[in-house]
C-alpha cells in the first residue's frame, strides 16, 4: 500500500505534475513525521495528525505520541510565544527550521567534500573525493529541502533528482555557495 503525495510545478508555462508515493510503513510515517517537524511549525498533535492525513497517514493520538517519543522529538517555546515540536537528538541539540541553520549545518560538514556542481534539466551532478559520495547523499537527504525528490550515490559522484529544472538550477548554485563556506 501506497500513499500518492502530489506537486505542481509551473515551469516556462508548462505544468509539471510531480507524483511522490510514500508506502505505508512505520518507517514512512516516521519519515513524514520528522518533515513535517522540520519544514513547518507544528505546535500540536492535531495539526500533525492534519499534516500526517494529507499526506495519507492516518494515525490515532496514541501513535502519534508513540512516533513522537521514538523520534525524540520534544516541545520548545518559540521566540514569539507559541510552543513547538522540534526533533531533538537526545543529547539536548535541537535542529531548527530555519534555512539560515540548514544552510550552516550543511556547509560544516560539506566542506572540502565536494569538488564540483553541475546540472542538466532536472538532475544535479555533485563530485566529491573517492568514497565521500554516500556520506554527502545522505547529508542531503536528511535536510528539510524542498524541491528535491530523492538523491543517488556511487563512489565519488551525487546524483540529486530535482522537481524542475528550474530547482536544479537553484540547487547546484546552493551547492556551490554552501560548500564554498
Amino acid at each position: 500500500m501506497v500513499n500518492p503525495k502530489k506537486d505542481t510545478e509551473n515551469t516556462d508555462n508548462h505544468e509539471v505534475s510531480v507524483k511522490q508515493q510514500r508506502p505505508t510503513t512505520k518507517a514512512a510515517r516516521l519519515n513524514a513525521i520528522e518533515q513535517a517537524l522540520l519544514s513547518e511549525v507544528i505546535t500540536s498533535q492535531s495539526q500533525l495528525s492534519s499534516v500526517l492525513a494529507r499526506n495519507g497517514f492516518k494515525v490515532t493520538q496514541a501513535t502519534l505520541s508513540r512516533d513522537l517519543d521514538e523520534i525524540n522529538a520534544v516541545k520548545i517555546r518559540l521566540t514569539d510565544g507559541r510552543i513547538a515540536y522540534v526533533l531533538s537528538d537526545g543529547t539536548g541539540n535541537r535542529h531548527a527550521m530555519d534555512t539560515v541553520r540548514v544552510d550552516q549545518q550543511v556547509a560544516r560538514t560539506l566542506s572540502g567534500l565536494v569538488t564540483e556542481v553541475g546540472h542538466a534539466n532536472n538532475i544535479v551532478v555533485i563530485h566529491t573525493p573517492s568514497g565521500a559520495a554516500q556520506y554527502v547523499a545522505s547529508v542531503i537527504d536528511r535536510q528539510p529541502l524542498r524541491g528535491i525528490l530523492g538523491s543517488v550515490a556511487g563512489d565519488d559522484t551525487v546524483i540529486m533528482v530535482c522537481v524542475s529544472n528550474e530547482e536544479a538550477e537553484n540547487r547546484a548554485a546552493w551547492m556551490l555557495t554552501v560548500a564554498s563556506r
